[in-house]
């Protein structure tokens, strides 16, 4: 029985600001590891930065990815290349965890959850403004913060 419905949005951030690098809606309801290497090509392309490393959840094993490319770091994961995982690479593993919240804010501040907009065109273009709308609600969030921190941060940008 089929229970979910709509489309898959697949979003890229990045590992310490989670800024979305890359959104794409993503029609039927495919398999998470067959969406990563175009997730991964699609940020590569945005940023012109090649992708050294990722941190994605349990549902991309079996991803395809030539691990010569992109080293994928899966959570729960205990070893890579047959060693223990370094202090820094699983403190950097939970970091990806953090993803979950922003997705969930996404839903309901960004109206991920559904989209308005007709056609498989407009669920693209739903994706790829929630992750502008997620984009400046962090940054303005950023400037309040420098806001409250010296209120006269704003004028010494200018100058």
């Amino acid at each position: 029985m089929r229970y979910e419905f709509g489309c898959k949005v697949s979003l890229t951030t990045t590992h310490k600001q989670g800024l979305v690098i890359a959104s794409q809606s993503i029609a039927g309801n495919p398999y998470d590891g067959h969406t990563l290497k175009s997730a991964l090509k699609q940020s590569e392309d945005l940023t012109r930065v090649k992708i050294k490393s990722a941190f994605v959840d349990k549902g991309y094993k079996g991803h395809g990815i030539n691990p010569e490319e992109v080293t994928i770091f899966i959570s729960g994961q205990k070893r890579h290349n047959g060693k223990n995982l370094t202090r820094s690479i699983k403190r950097q593993l939970k970091r990806r965890s953090a993803i979950e919240p922003m997705i969930g804010h996404m839903k309901n501040d960004g109206r991920l959850g559904l989209s308005r907009l007709k056609g498989i065109v407009g669920d693209q273009i739903n994706a790829i403004l929630v992750g502008a709308g997620h984009n400046l609600r962090l940054i303005l969030n950023h400037i309040r913060k420098m806001m409250k921190k010296n209120p006269l941060w704003a004028m010494q940008l200018l100058y």
